[in-house]
């Protein structure tokens, strides 16, 4: 996550601005208040760590002393100087590229995504359908939502419960922020990998849209199970994913597969959920709900 000198803090949404561009709060987006609590709160340390590791990368000059309070918060401990080599790394594996996120003219269907009159008003009738549908699912608690992109949908589901929203494109989750800001809605952002397992507790509801279809077929049964272990026994599941439809589907240059409606509830199944309702909206979305068993 990139320093900003000023920000609402991303734990209780207190405006702040720093006084220099190696205030650590700049770099955690969060408040003084909020930072001194990192030693007793798995997402404050987790931003705290972040945010320790990112000034460091932009320093060219010198590393940054961190105070002894902030090692403690952190678990960090300060390593007394060697002058033995350091021991040779083994080959790292080259990273899987970060996925992008789908852009909000996307949604709306502005500037290159534009597809004519008869095309935006079925796109948009049926992407209200998409709202409705998630609006009314029984979502409350703890919230994930894993690839939230620009946070299309975060607004909704931070006013239902304790919206966690992540996704690898900063710049995006960036654009979320202040989705969420203009809602005057609070919840916790962070940079992730969507498949990674959450290290602070398991949410009562976790909704990804357009997340599957970016998973080859041999992988979905991986994806189900991943976010299986995301949630809690009796934890609802909500996806939404694409139809094929050559001008409704994904923004170019994505890499898509469209996976059957059969095959994905067998996925989910074998996953450990139950309850699985797909629900087409007509031309160019799937709805997927289901409880984890």
């Amino acid at each position: 996550m990139p320093f900003r000198d000023r920000f609402d803090c991303l734990w209780c949404g207190a405006a702040h601005v720093t006084r220099t561009s190696d205030d650590l709060e700049g770099w955690a987006q969060l408040c003084p208040t909020c930072l001194g609590k990192a030693g007793g709160n798995p997402f404050l340390r987790t931003r705290l760590r972040t945010a320790l590791a990112e000034r460091g990368r932009a320093s060219s000059v010198a590393a940054p002393v961190t105070s002894p309070a902030a090692a403690a918060a952190t678990g960090l401990a300060t390593a007394p100087a060697s002058s033995a080599a350091p021991r040779p790394s083994a080959p790292a594996r080259a990273p899987r590229p970060a996925m992008p996120a789908f852009p909000d003219d996307w949604f709306l269907r502005r500037g290159l995504y534009e597809r004519g009159a008869i095309h935006d008003t079925a796109w948009a009738a049926e992407l209200d359908v998409v709202t409705r549908w998630l609006d009314a699912l029984p979502l409350a608690g703890r919230i994930d939502e894993p690839a939230a992109g620009t946070g299309f949908f975060s607004p909704l589901l931070a006013d239902k419960g304790e919206l966690h929203a992540s996704d690898e494109d900063g710049p995006a989750l960036d654009i979320a922020r202040e989705r969420l800001v203009a809602h005057r809605l609070l919840a916790h952002l962070h940079v992730a990998d969507p498949w990674a397992p959450t290290v602070d507790g398991v949410a009562d509801g976790l909704v990804a849209s357009f997340l599957t279809g970016r998973v080859r077929g041999a992988g979905l049964d991986r994806a189900a199970a991943a976010l299986h272990a995301r949630l809690r026994t009796g934890g609802t599941l909500a996806l939404i994913d694409l139809r094929p439809d050559d001008a409704g589907g994904p923004p170019a240059g994505i890499a898509w597969t469209w996976h059957d409606p059969a095959l994905l509830e067998a996925a989910l199944a074998r996953a450990g959920f139950s309850g699985i309702e797909l629900t087409p909206t007509g031309r160019f979305f799937v709805l997927v709900s289901a409880e984890a068993a």
